[in-house]
């Protein structure tokens, strides 16, 4: 065993929780593609659609419908997805060494099963899925509860370019058969899934058999399906279990495909049924570099839908709120509304930023860490706030951060301030900077760890653990203006011999 291998074991274990066979759902999620063709060092389900993992969205996705029952399967550095993921309540993690196929996968995850019997439902979807949301899964639940098929599968409408779907596409019974028959009620049920690699193989018509009828279809009829297979799967656990097996790798890339069990259950007479989605772009999944930005773009345009009309975003193609962030905007709105917020082009606000009333926020500034912001703050241009995870920052109400500050860690700022341009704040764990109200910090300063006054002004100074009083003893109000510490290292300076 290599080390690699035994790295990834050791840390699955580490992180698996025990597998419950008594629940009424288990999902199983396939993990463990590389994605060479995304050209990256980084595993393919660790990047990231609106700033988080594809795995990761996936995970919490069909948690929050279906359970915590989960089984991952992770393959090459499946040590690095499972510990993004990691340890959770009910998430078992299993390892597909070599990269035979999603039927391949599948296998291993029932195998974590071992000998246990199951009788409730398995549910399978792919890691890469990552507009996926928790409406789409509970219909998917929901369709397999009502119409009680023996296998789902989910399916959407492609509707770009057929030469840019590279997805298997969802083979139906036509009205007649070959013979020019009619295929009766079987007309409209799923023969197969076939995917596109097997499609381009062809070298003459493929002809394929249902329910002891034969049909033939043309390899373009077979391209210009627009229906395609999501990859996302349900099935009667005691069917899937005993029929898993007879999978083969009969296709042009020598693997074993899911999709074979339609085949399968269709030979044993069992129901194989199809949701179809209104909104195919929730089903995508990517393979490159390009795929990946579209689903960003279309991760983008959703949360531009979803408050574009409570808060003014200047600029739909260029700013980023973290999911937390939106979520805090809508209750902000049902409890504060109207909210009079302005995000201008290029703002970046990450998880953790709380946002306030009357704020505007203007080009290129980034807020990332826990960010408390009052009433009516306005932040210019090319700002940059930021905390560690646990490091506090909060900004009063009407407080103006001029721009290309950089303010940093735990500081507190009142209200009303005004710090201006080309001031740096740090606030430490040990050293806290606390900024009164009405407080005005202007030309080349920078603060750490000190506190300052009310009403207090401020101008080109280092202040550096100090405490500065709006009164000083003789009871007069003094301003800060020229404050440097002693100088260090002067020993080290000396002039240049050709200076003058």
């Amino acid at each position: 065993m290599n080390n690699q291998k035994q790295q990834i074991l050791r840390t699955i274990k580490g992180l698996s929780s025990e597998m419950r066979v008594t629940s009424e759902d288990v999902s199983i999620i396939l993990a463990a593609g590389h994605g060479k063709r995304i050209k990256s060092e980084i595993p393919k389900m660790l990047h990231k659609i609106w700033n988080i993992p594809t795995i990761c969205r996936v995970v919490d996705t069909v948690g929050d419908v279906l359970g915590n029952s989960r089984i991952v399967v992770v393959g090459i550095k499946g040590d690095e997805v499972a510990g993004q993921i990691g340890k959770r309540d009910g998430i078992t993690f299993a390892y597909q060494e070599e990269q035979k196929g999603t039927g391949h996968a599948l296998q291993i995850a029932l195998n974590t099963f071992g000998g246990k019997e199951y009788n409730g439902n398995i549910y399978v979807f792919p890691g890469d899925m990552g507009l996926i949301t928790t409406e789409i899964v509970r219909k998917f639940k929901e369709e397999f509860e009502r119409s009680h098929p023996d296998m789902l599968v989910l399916t959407g409408i492609y509707e770009e370019k057929i030469e840019n779907n590279y997805y298997g596409r969802v083979l139906r019974v036509p009205e007649k058969d070959r013979t020019g028959n009619s295929s009766g009620s079987n007309h409209g049920l799923i023969i197969e899934i076939i995917e596109y690699k097997d499609i381009l193989a062809l070298d003459s018509d493929y002809t394929t058999r249902f329910n002891g009828r034969e049909y033939c279809f043309t390899s373009s009829a077979l391209l210009n399906i627009g229906e395609f297979n999501s990859g996302v799967y349900a099935f009667r656990g005691k069917l899937v279990k005993k029929y898993i097996t007879e999978i083969t790798k009969k296709n042009v890339q020598g693997e074993f495909y899911i999709t074979e069990l339609i085949k399968i259950f269709n030979r044993h007479q069992l129901s194989v049924g199809a949701l179809k989605m209104a909104d195919h772009t929730a089903l995508l999944a990517f393979n490159n570099k390009s795929a990946l930005r579209d689903m960003e773009g279309i991760a983008r345009s959703r949360v531009y839908n979803k408050i574009g009309n409570i808060i003014t975003i200047e600029n739909k193609e260029d700013f980023f709120l973290a999911d937390t962030v939106v979520e805090s905007i809508l209750t902000l709105d049902k409890e504060k509304g109207p909210l009079d917020i302005v995000i201008e082009k290029g703002v970046y606000l990450y998880d953790g930023v709380e946002l306030n009333k009357g704020i505007h926020i203007k080009k290129n500034s980034v807020l990332n860490g826990n960010i408390k912001l009052g009433e009516g703050v306005i932040i210019c241009e090319n700002v940059s706030l930021s905390t560690y995870p646990e490091q506090v920052m909060k900004i009063g109400d009407h407080t103006e951060i001029l721009k290309g500050n950089i303010i940093k860690g735990n500081t507190h700022i009142g209200r009303d301030c005004r710090i201006e341009s080309s001031v740096n704040i740090t606030g430490g764990d040990e050293y806290p900077t606390r900024i009164g109200d009405n407080v005005t910090i202007k030309g080349t300063s920078y603060v750490f760890g000190s506190i300052i006054e009310n009403d207090q002004w401020i101008e080109h100074s280092i202040i550096k653990k100090k405490y500065i009083r709006k009164v000083i003893s003789d009871g007069s109000v003094q301003q800060i203006k020229h404050y440097l510490p002693p100088p260090e290292g002067i020993s080290s300076i000396s002039n240049l011999p050709y200076s003058s």
